[in-house]
Formats: structure tokens, C-alpha cells, sequence
């Protein structure tokens, strides 16, 4: 065996490693330990430090905060009947975010609300980064329509309690009430003018929704709802049916193209009832014109005709100018007016004042209210409020034209006496005739039952009261206005008929007034028709005041009479019209007999009617 050398000092074999398990349990245990710092560590700062961040994050995604709704007040009429109700109903939506990937659930929703698919994605898919839209066609409509789809249980589709406005009474009240849009908000009328008042405030609460839009608790509730306050307007529901009707009957007998009635309470200045043709349903307003829309007795502005003469012979009365016997001349029928001509009807000769007023001469107010110097007339006719608005308070109300006497020209003064060169409305010359009735005291016209409006007197009442009498003789045989007569009860009124204005003069179309006051012992009702260019060739009828307007006068009255219990003031023409009728009812009692008996025969001597009605 040979040993081989080798440089350097042999190494000797190294120890083994001891494992030390001790340290590593204590190295582990404390990255355990140091871990669980961190994790407390953190959780005091989600738990206390910064709790209200992620609650608010939390909240974002669960927690949501929705609207109670509420009904807005109902509108009654005098009596307490309803003219404008909210009923709850129901209103789709969907979550855009959740079905606009889910093809399937929106054909199942377009199948179930009747809508082209097509249709349904394009609008999804424009909100499809919301979380709310209305299901389109279906906002408010019937609660048991909606219930049949909800009970499919399409996937984001959801309902929600809404309610909507009712209107009992439809077209004949239309105009008066106005309507609310499709938020339950007034936009004509007495819903606009007092929005809000009707108007509730809604509710709110905080509930936990799911991730597909479902209400899985309720919270808190954070304001409860207040539903809105009632109104009782001073309208009489029967009274408005009455001049709506026998107002749309004289438009179709007359063939006019549109028509206002306005009765006010002559003492309280209450509007009792105020109708418009043409008319339209504010249950349904979809396919409805604008000017449809609008109350043409407050916004409608029209020269008043003769309907002004009483107002200027109440101006001469006033002045101590002329007297109920004061006697004119009206040869031969026509006056000077400028470069013009005043004409009357025919030539009247002599009238005395009173005479004026029943025959409605031109030619005789003419020369009375050449007799007041200008200043004077323009204050007289501005006390009754020509020219400025009757402060009812209904939205877009027209305060009319009414220029001041130093813009007057050489013909004003003259033409204002008979009513041209002045427009109002028929509101306005309603409240006027209130005055008049009311011994001279105007009154603020209200909508509201039982608001006292502003009065003032603006003719002395001694005046006021011969101006009605000159007025009854209107209605009376020989007057203008014998259609206006009102069996039992005396009628003071005023035929007018004005030419329409048109591209700076005037055309052959007419308006047809009758204003009127019932019963003139004490004055309880002032009314306004205005008939829109009536068609003088409709059967032979005319387009006169007289004939057109005062019928619908004595049919609303007589019926206004009866309804308000309102005495007569005319006992001995009511016993002599019963006398008459119980004599007809005698005459006709044989005929009675003779209808029972098959064999008899109508002799040859009874008038033409009573032969139509025996066998």
C-alpha cells in the first residue's frame, strides 16, 4: 500500500447541524401573532375608525331610501259632491342593468304589456346603465292589470302604488277644474291655481333591497305622508250641467263655432257655474289642442256690444245729465260718428231713457254720452272694472283693452257707449251686471265657497235700481229680449250683438250676448251668454242676441231658480200662467175619454194640435 501525500493539512469532517425547533415555533408563532395584529388591527379600523365609509358603501348597494306616495285633495263642488278625486293605481318599472342582457325576460315583458320587442330593447337599452325606467305605456294604469304581470315573475320588473286624478263630471266642468300631468301636478286651472294646496307631500322610508331590485325589509320609516288638502268650490254641479247643456243645444241650433256661460252670485260674487264650448274631457287629454284647453270666459277677450248701454246710461243718471223720462230724438234713425255712421235697427222716432234700453237704440246712448265730458265717462266705466282683471285668481285670467280717454279719437267716445273700442271678458261683464243688481256694490268673483272678496261700491244705489228697472222692460213685450222672460219671476237684461273685429276692421260675423239679472226685486243670479259666430242660415234663425243667447238664459235660470229655492217676484203673471194651464187641462178632459173609446172620432172643430192627439 502506497500513501500518497498531499499538501496541506488534512480537513477533518464537519459536525452536523443541530435543528433547533424551539426557535422556528417561536418564528411561526410570532408571524401568527403578527397576522392576527393585523387582522384586529384592521377590523378596529372597519369596525370603529372608519365605520361610517363602508356603511355608506354598504348602504349604496342594499340600502335605499323610496318615496311613500300620497293622494292629492279632493275638489268638491258646493255641496260637497266630487269633481276631482285621486284613485290609487299602479305604475310598472324595470331594472335597465338587469334585463338588458336577459333577452328571454324581455320577451316575456313585451308579450305580457302588448309592446313590439324592438321597441322594448331600444328604450332598455338607452337606460341600460340606470337601475330605474318606467315600463313604457304602463305608469298609472289599472292595479289588478298590473298585478297579472307582476305574478309572471319576470326577472327586474317591479310595480309601484301611484295614484291619478278622476274627473266625475268630465267636459262640462273641464274647464273650470283643468288637469294634472302625469306627476299629479295642476296644469290648467283650479289644479293649477291651487297645486299647492291639493297637493300631498309625500312619504319616504329606508328599506333593504336585494341584488335583483326586491324589497326584503323595511328599515325605517323617515317622514310619513300627508295627503293634500280638500277644496269646495263655489260651483254647483247641477247649475254647470244645466248651462253646459242648454249652452252646447244653442250651439248646434245656431251652428256657432264656440260659446261661454257665467253665472255669479250677484251678492258673494261666487262663480256658480262657468261653461265653455267647445269642450273636451281632461279624463283623457292625449289628442287635445291646446286651445282646447282654455276657459274662454276668463281669457277670451270680445267687444261687449249693447251689452255696455246700461253702464252708460247709469253714466248719465249719475252725472245728473238726463232722467228715466228724459226724451231723444233718434230721427231718422242714424247719427254722424266722424266719417262714419251710428245706426240703428230702424228709426225708433222719440224714446225716452228707458226707451233706449228696451229698443237698444245707437243713436240714443250716442247722444247721452255726448253730454259727459271724456274724463268723467273713462272713470265711470273703470270703476266697474273695464281694463284691468277681476282678481278671481284663475290662471291666464285677461285683464281686456280698455284705452285711456287721452288716446281716444274722434269716434271713441261714441262707440264706447254702445260697447266697440273696448274689449273684456264675459267674467268682466258678469261682475259689472253683479253690480248693478247689487245696488251698486262690485264684488270680487271667487271660485272658492265661502271666500269673502273685496267689494266696493262704484254707483250710487238709487241709480243702480232704476237702470234695472229701464232693464226689465228688456224681456218684458216689446223689448228686445222677450225669449229671457223666466215665468214668475221678473227679468232685468241686455241683448247685444257685436260684429267681429278682423284685420284692423270688421267682418260680416257676429257675437250673440245676453246678460241678465233674476229676480229683480232682490237680485240673486248674474248671467253671461256669449255665442261665437252664429250662422244666420241654420233654419231660418238670426244671429241676434235675443234670439241666439237669451233662450239659454231663461232655460238655466228657470232651472238655477228652482234648484236654489229662490221665491218668485212675479206672483200675479205665475197664478195667471196656472189659471191657464188648469183651463187647458180642463178643455182637454174630454179628449181624455174620447181616447179610451176606440170608435170615437176627433171632431173637425178642434185646433190642429188637439187633432194630433185624439185617435
Amino acid at each position: 500500500m502506497k500513501f500518497i501525500r498531499t499538501s496541506g493539512t488534512a480537513k477533518k469532517p464537519r459536525p452536523r447541524a443541530h435543528f433547533d425547533l424551539r426557535g422556528r415555533l417561536m418564528l411561526v408563532g410570532g408571524a401568527l401573532a403578527l397576522c392576527s395584529v393585523v387582522l384586529v388591527g384592521r377590523a378596529v379600523d372597519l369596525q370603529l375608525i372608519d365605520n361610517a365609509f363602508y356603511q355608506r358603501q354598504a348602504d349604496a348597494r342594499f340600502l335605499r331610501e323610496v318615496p311613500i306616495p300620497t293622494s292629492r285633495g279632493m275638489i268638491t263642488d258646493r255641496n260637497g259632491e266630487p269633481l276631482a278625486v285621486s284613485s290609487p293605481v299602479e305604475s310598472l318599472w324595470l331594472n335597465p342593468q338587469q334585463l338588458a342582457d336577459d333577452a328571454a325576460a324581455l320577451a316575456r315583458l313585451a308579450e305580457a304589456t302588448d309592446l313590439p320587442l324592438d321597441y322594448l330593447t331600444r328604450q332598455v337599452s338607452q337606460y341600460k346603465d340606470k337601475e330605474f325606467m318606467y315600463v313604457p305605456r304602463h305608469r298609472r294604469i289599472n292595479p289588478s292589470a298590473a298585478q297579472k304581470i307582476i305574478a309572471l315573475g319576470i326577472p327586474g320588473v317591479f310595480s309601484q302604488r301611484e295614484f291619478r286624478r278622476f274627473y266625475p263630471q268630465g267636459e262640462a266642468v273641464a274647464h273650470v277644474l283643468g288637469f294634472t300631468n302625469i306627476d299629479d301636478r295642476g296644469q290648467e286651472g283650479i289644479e293649477l291655481a291651487f297645486d299647492e294646496w291639493l297637493s300631498g307631500t309625500p312619504g319616504a322610508q329606508k328599506v333593504i333591497r336585494d341584488r335583483q331590485g326586491r324589497i326584503v325589509e323595511h328599515v325605517d320609516l323617515l317622514r310619513a305622508a300627508e295627503p293634500g288638502k280638500d277644496l269646495t268650490l263655489s260651483i254647483d254641479r247641477r247649475i254647470q250641467f244645466l248651462a253646459y247643456r242648454e249652452l252646447r243645444s244653442a250651439l248646434l241650433e245656431s251652428g256657432a263655432g264656440s260659446g261661454s256661460a257665467v253665472i255669479l252670485d250677484v251678492a258673494t260674487g261666487e262663480v256658480l257655474a262657468m261653461a265653455n264650448l267647445p269642450s273636451y274631457n281632461n279624463n283623457r287629454i292625449s289628442g287635445s289642442g291646446r286651445d282646447t284647453y282654455r276657459n274662454r270666459a276668463v281669457t277670451d277677450l270680445l267687444e261687449p256690444g249693447s251689452t255696455m248701454k246700461p253702464l252708460t246710461v247709469a253714466a248719465g243718471l249719475e252725472a245728473g245729465k238726463i232722467t228715466p223720462s228724459t226724451r231723444f230724438d233718434t230721427s231718422p234713425g242714424w247719427i254722424p260718428n266722424g266719417r262714419f255712421r251710428t245706426t240703428d235697427f230702424r228709426n225708433y222716432g222719440v224714446l225716452d231713457t228707458t226707451g233706449i234700453i228696451t229698443k237698444s237704440s245707437n243713436v240714443g246712448v250716442s247722444k247721452i254720452v255726448h253730454m259727459l265730458p271724456d274724463r268723467e265717462f273713462d272713470a265711470f266705466l273703470r270703476r266697474f272694472g273695464f281694463g284691468r282683471s277681476t282678481g278671481s285668481g284663475f290662471p291666464g285670467e285677461a285683464a281686456g283693452l280698455f284705452p285711456d280717454y287721452t288716446r281716444w279719437s274722434g269716434t271713441t267716445k261714441q262707440t264706447l257707449s254702445y260697447g266697440y273700442s273696448v274689449s273684456v271678458t264675459p267674467l268682466q261683464i258678469a261682475r259689472a251686471y253683479a253690480a248693478l243688481g247689487n245696488g251698486g256694490v262690485a264684488v270680487t268673483p271667487t271660485f272658492v265657497k265661502g271666500h269673502v272678496g273685496e267689494s266696493e261700491r262704484v254707483l250710487d244705489e238709487q241709480v243702480a235700481g232704476q237702470v234695472m228697472r229701464m232693464m226689465q222692460t228688456v224681456t218684458e213685450p216689446g223689448g228686445t229680449a222677450t225669449r229671457a222672460a223666466v215665468l214668475g219671476y221678473h227679468v232685468a237684461g241686455k241683448t247685444g250683438t257685436a260684429r267681429r273685429s278682423a284685420g284692423g276692421g270688421y267682418e260680416r260675423r257676429y257675437i250673440a250676448y245676453f246678460a241678465g239679472l233674476v229676480p229683480v226685486d232682490n237680485p240673486r243670479f248674474s248671467m253671461v251668454v256669449v255665442i261665437n259666430d252664429p250662422d244666420p242660415t241654420r233654419g231660418g234663425s238670426t244671429y241676434g242676441g235675443g234670439f241666439v243667447s237669451a233662450p239659454v238664459f231663461a232655460r238655466v235660470m228657470e232651472g238655477a231658480l228652482r234648484l236654489m229655492d229662490v221665491p218668485p217676484d212675479d206672483i200675479d203673471t205665475w197664478l195667471a200662467a196656472q189659471s191657464a194651464a188648469e183651463a187647458r187641462r180642463a178643455r182637454n178632459t174630454p179628449q181624455v175619454a174620447a181616447r179610451a173609446t176606440p170608435t170615437a172620432a176627433a171632431p173637425a172643430s178642434l185646433p190642429q194640435p188637439l187633432q194630433e192627439l185624439a185617435p
